[in-house]
């Protein structure tokens, strides 16, 4: 299986959310002098959430200054071990999700997810299959029959790794519609922006994605969305679900932050209450509905919890698609 993910070369950082604090004179609060560090470039979910995140913790006042940073590399797991390393950091948070969940599980170096210090889960975001607007693909049934086709080839590019949830939508859609799953040739791109950059070179034909990551292209005409993942169409989009198409499948993707370990007990408390209080937020209220996300919220030992049995859905998930 690992002989059909291809990685794209050449990174065009696309930024489309640049926000990642406030002038200062808010006065500290709870988020204050927090860095979130981003396990890939500009541009992808982690990123837009990253930076979501920082922005509205400063509108609400509950940061003086946030900074976002960007560090990349082994799919997420450069920037895992970087975590890991800073164990008492108490400042240092990851934006992470399902897809460094599944780099976890297939990467035997990666350290694992439930050895960080989990603070929340965030936000649950629904896929989508995106095209260029002038794509022969008028439909999704279009895609899939050029897709079942043995004599059509149809690229198909992801924002995420081997084992991150645009490969498994993918995978899964296939399974679910008869393509052979070896015949499945995915592309990864390494985050959200260098994946919009190749559907707009039409160096990909089809992509799978997160729905909120490409609003901005989608709103201004420069995507097509052929369908979404989820279990409800989304406001704003005129595409509809899977099932709607007649294929019986939904697949969501989720976000969240985690901290080193070993952080002190204060300040994990501390962190968690504003990560609460940017929940309740009418900014992030705002966010949710403009980037397509769902509330997910889940924290402190709930979120822990939630990460351990995630660690075994994906190990299953994996072993079904034979990922591992």
């Amino acid at each position: 299986m690992r002989g059909l993910l291809r990685c794209a070369a050449g990174a065009v950082a696309v930024t489309v959310l640049t926000a990642c604090g406030v002038a200062p004179g808010l006065g500290a609060g709870p988020l204050d002098e927090v860095r979130i560090m981003v396990p890939n470039p500009p541009g992808g979910g982690y990123d837009i959430t990253a930076r979501s995140v920082a922005a509205v913790a400063g509108e609400a006042e509950l940061a003086d200054d946030i900074e976002v940073f960007n560090l990349t590399g082994g799919a997420g797991t450069t920037a895992l071990a970087r975590l890991m390393y800073e164990q008492h950091d108490d400042r240092l948070l990851l934006a992470m999700g399902m897809g460094l969940v599944a780099v976890t599980r297939t990467e035997d170096s990666a350290h694992p997810i439930t050895d960080a210090t989990p603070l929340a889960r965030l936000i649950e975001e629904p896929g989508a299959w995106l095209v260029p607007p002038e794509s022969p693909f008028e439909t999704l049934d279009d895609f899939l029959a050029a897709w079942a086709d043995p004599d059509t080839t149809v690229r198909i590019g992801g924002g995420s790794a081997f084992a991150g949830p645009d490969h498994l939508s993918a995978l899964l859609l296939a399974e679910t519609v008869g393509v052979d799953v070896e015949d499945a040739d995915y592309v990864w791109h390494d985050g959200g922006g260098e994946l919009l950059a190749a559907i707009r070179s039409h160096d990909v034909d089809v992509a799978s994605a997160g729905a909120g990551e490409y609003r901005n292209a989608i709103d201004a005409g420069e995507l097509r969305v052929l369908a979404v993942t989820g279990p409800d169409r989304i406001d704003g989009i005129d595409a509809p679900t899977l099932k709607e198409t007649g294929v019986d499948l939904e697949f969501t993707n989720w976000r969240g932050l985690i901290a080193p370990p070993a952080v002190s007990e204060e300040s994990r408390d501390e962190m968690i209450d504003g990560l609460e209080a940017l929940r309740e937020s009418p900014q992030w209220r705002e966010t949710l509905a403009a980037n397509h996300w769902d509330d997910a919220f889940l924290a402190g030992d709930d979120y822990a919890t939630f990460l351990t049995e995630e660690v075994d859905r994906i190990d299953t998930l994996l072993e079904s698609l034979d990922l591992q």
